[in-house]
């Protein structure tokens, strides 16, 4: 009984310090997106290595995946399993495609993945009784931008740099991406490129049936701006029958990061808080003009959820004009995108969200496309491994995944093109937002009172006023997190 409350005490004080200062879960409903475009809602722990069956490559592309392999070594993993804890399985899902990345692991280094399932509410408890019971996974997603700096501090995550040669020519073109990882001069971050957190889709059909310009011309022309964006919604809404220009939960995070800021960022090491910045400033009070418009669903009214509960829903049936959210929604099974429209038929299209009317840069909502080394795992070798084959097919088979875009989820050629368009732009002007990376207390604020603020469906208020009412507080939560950081830096040099 005593060492059950001794491990349960340890538990407690190693989730706590995943919170720098509070011991309270905060995630919300807005924060469910995955890499994998689902949170797996399941309340127990278990383990497998499949989920359901697959669409594997075509031969010729196993051939090529094969060929391109063998830039690597050709080093045999002694541990040819690692572990990887989420609430949301990293093997191919039923009726998703293999990608090459996984099919390189698989046959080069007879890799496989054991996926031990967490919630998404319970995904740092998880985490830190397995390092507590010396049972660690071996990685952990650093998608989801909250496990940064946080897991680096209470050493949670192990850095990567003596297991992944990061200044090999392999990992050379993700330099800019780990460097924005490091922590006491370490990388935490495995990433491969940054990633679009959010893009604007909209459906083909209905911007054509309103007799709207297309976004995607507008933008190829140079004139995807704010003016343009605001004039679609403001003239599409007509919220006596819940039609509405605007939906989802991360909307009003894309909307900022068209200023270039995030709100909380980091800056030499240190997390800062831009909520002054003047160009952040103007772009909160565009959003509030727009909001007194009420243009966007009207979540406070609807139990805080989305449209129907379901992501994407109102695009195919022209309720909605544009959903702001990562790509992982249409990076999918045509069945599954159906609530954004019918992608074999060209109704489903995206853009980057537009650029503010006086700048000539469109800035991109990002996240990390990479993973944490956890403190303690069994098999970095294998992690290491992995890791270097997604490099690898990021380089080099760039083709084959655009083959299975287009062949397994019926993409077409613009869809594919703007894809690229928008990972070219989110590499050049990436807006990493680390709110969700400092503690949880300052995600509780910045969650309920400071990120929709202005565009709040309840109760918008003014940038000024919500500057006013949070900025102490959300500053003293960083001056804590600041100094913790200082702390652990001074004490470790000793």
């Amino acid at each position: 009984m005593k060492n059950t409350k001794k491990m349960l005490a340890a538990i407690c004080a190693l989730s706590l310090s995943m919170s720098i200062a509070s011991c309270g879960s905060t995630s919300s409903s807005s924060s469910t997106d995955t890499a994998a475009g689902t949170a797996d809602s399941a309340s127990t722990e278990s383990t497998a290595e499949t989920t359901g069956t697959a669409i594997s490559m075509k031969e010729e592309q196993k051939e090529e995946v094969a060929s391109i392999a063998e830039k690597l070594d050709d080093t045999k993993l002694e541990n040819t399993t690692v572990k990887f804890l989420s609430h949301w399985d990293i093997n191919p899902a039923e009726g998703a495609v293999v990608p090459p990345d996984i099919q390189m692991f698989w046959d080069k280094y007879d890799g496989k993945f054991e996926y031990i399932s967490t919630t998404w509410e319970n995904r740092y408890t998880d985490l830190a009784a397995k390092v507590l019971a010396n049972e660690s996974p071996d990685f952990f997603s650093a998608m989801d931008m909250d496990g940064f700096p946080k897991g680096a501090i209470r050493a949670m995550f192990e850095p990567i740099d003596d297991v992944i040669d990061l200044n090999s020519d392999l990992w050379a073109p993700a330099k800019e991406t780990n460097d924005a990882f490091l922590y006491k001069g370490q990388h935490y971050v495995a990433g491969i490129q940054s990633q679009p957190d959010i893009v604007c889709i909209y459906n083909t059909k209905v911007v054509e049936e309103k007799g709207y310009e297309d976004p995607a011309e507008l933008y190829y022309n140079g004139e995807w701006t704010w003016s343009k964006f605001c004039d679609m919604v403001i003239n599409f809404t007509d919220q006596d029958n819940e039609v509405v220009g605007l939906d989802g939960w991360w909307y009003s995070k894309g909307m900022c990061h068209m200023s270039g800021k995030a709100i909380i960022g980091m800056e030499n090491g240190a997390i800062v808080n831009n909520m002054e910045d003047p160009t952040l400033t103007k772009m909160q009070g565009l959003m509030y003009d727009l909001q007194k418009n009420n243009v966007c669903y009207n979540l406070a009214a609807n139990n805080w959820q989305v449209r129907g509960n379901t992501y994407g829903q109102g695009l195919s049936s022209g309720e909605t004009l544009f959903y702001p959210c990562g790509m992982w929604a249409i990076e999918a099974p045509p069945e599954n995108v159906k609530p954004y429209g019918d992608v074999e038929a060209g109704e489903v299209m995206f853009v980057p969200m537009p650029r503010m009317d006086d700048s000539d840069t469109t800035y991109v909502s990002a996240r990390v496309d990479g993973y944490f080394l956890c403190k303690g795992a069994q098999n970095p070798e294998g992690f290491a491994a992995y890791m270097n084959c997604r490099m690898l097919c990021k380089n080099e088979a760039a083709e084959i995944g655009e083959a299975q875009l287009r062949d397994d989820y019926k993409w077409n050629d613009k869809m594919i093109e703007m894809r690229k368009t928008v990972y070219d732009l989110v590499n050049q002007n990436p807006v990493y937002d680390f709110s969700g990376g400092v503690s949880d207390d300052l995600l509780t604020v910045m969650n309920n009172n400071v990120t929709s603020a202005t565009v709040n469906t309840g109760t918008p208020m003014t940038w000024t006023e919500c500057v006013q009412s949070f900025k102490a507080e959300v500053d003293q939560l960083i001056e804590q997190a600041n100094n913790y950081l200082a702390e652990e830096a001074e004490s470790k040099a000793e």
